[in-house]
């Protein structure tokens, strides 16, 4: 009996004093996920207006353009503070190629 208050107390004593870590996503992961989200989602919307067009449907085209534009857009911000906070130089080339893409894609309709 005497050994099982033992190990009972002793389990206690453990959780209590070792230190409770959370992994926390940090602003560089916000920003990270975000992007990958935003873009994910932007070429979902295009893959599925094409497919929409090869099927001969028409039906709100322009304005699932304009919305993935507009994701893309944000989805380059985040990657662009994504860098930032990380203190790394962004790939601008890469970047600007990503950005005239996304606009002509918005003003396209």
């Amino acid at each position: 009996m005497k050994i099982k208050i033992l190990k009972f107390i002793s389990t206690l004593i453990v959780f209590f004093i070792t230190p409770n870590m959370t992994m926390a996503d940090t602003a560089l992961d916000i920003y990270m996920n975000d992007f990958y989200s935003k873009s994910n989602e932007a070429s979902k919307i295009l893959r599925e207006i094409e497919a929409n067009l090869k099927e001969g449907s028409r039906e709100k085209v322009c304005s699932r353009q304009r919305k993935a534009a507009r994701l893309g857009l944000l989805a380059n911000k985040s990657l662009i503070r994504a860098f930032e906070i990380e203190g790394k130089t962004p790939p601008m080339e890469t970047i600007k190629i990503s950005q005239k893409r996304w606009e002509s894609i918005l003003n396209e309709c």
